[in-house]
């Protein structure tokens, strides 16, 4: 998807709206074209679950953040975020509503204090007993944004990109094997509106 990798988006420790937004201005229509065919080759969804989610009709607002984070809203709630010119992210909120978006993977229970704590996810707690990775016939690729579930959990825990492939993450079993984006309980999912 990303030739080089997306760069690591990294959500400010503590996200305060106060400090950490530079502005707000709404995007103009050929901008929100873009962003919806970016969003349907991006992530597995149809047109018609996009205009659920986000109606034509409808004006996003671009929140823009220190450290290169751009929140778009719309009427206020946070829905999609970008870092740089990277990958569009769904929200946790938006992911829990629309859990086939993004492709799932899943850790062990040893690993859900350290996802919750905001930690990169390590090949063996994705290849363990309790984790699932997609089989080799639905391998994935390095840099494809995924959903973190966690052993036993119905929702996703959080949102990440694959630091390898599937099929490494499998063959290498060690080292980062998903990058961590955003979790339950972090910043991003405790703004309610912007």
């Amino acid at each position: 998807m990303f030739e080089d990798g997306p760069k690591t988006l990294i959500l400010p420790l503590r996200f305060q709206p106060s400090s950490d937004v530079s502005g707000q201005v709404s995007v103009k229509t050929s901008v929100q074209r873009g962003i919806r065919s970016s969003i349907l080759t991006q992530w597995k969804i149809n047109p018609e679950t996009l205009e659920q989610i986000w109606p034509k009709k409808e004006s996003l607002t671009l929140v823009k953040c220190r450290e290169h984070i751009s929140i778009y809203t719309l009427h206020g709630e946070p829905l999609i975020f970008q870092h740089f010119d990277g990958p569009f992210f769904p929200t946790l909120k938006l992911l829990h509503k629309y859990p086939f978006v993004l492709p799932p993977v899943r850790v062990d229970r040893g690993a859900i204090r350290f996802l919750l704590a905001g930690a990169h996810m390590m090949c063996p707690g994705l290849t363990s007993a309790g984790g699932q990775l997609p089989s080799s016939a639905q391998a994935l690729p390095a840099n494809t944004p995924v959903a973190i579930h966690a052993e036993g959990k119905e929702h996703a825990a959080a949102i990440g990109f694959l630091k390898l492939s599937t099929e490494d993450i499998k063959r290498v079993n060690k080292g980062v094997g998903v990058e961590t984006v955003t979790y339950l309980g972090d910043d991003l999912w405790k703004i309610q509106q912007l």
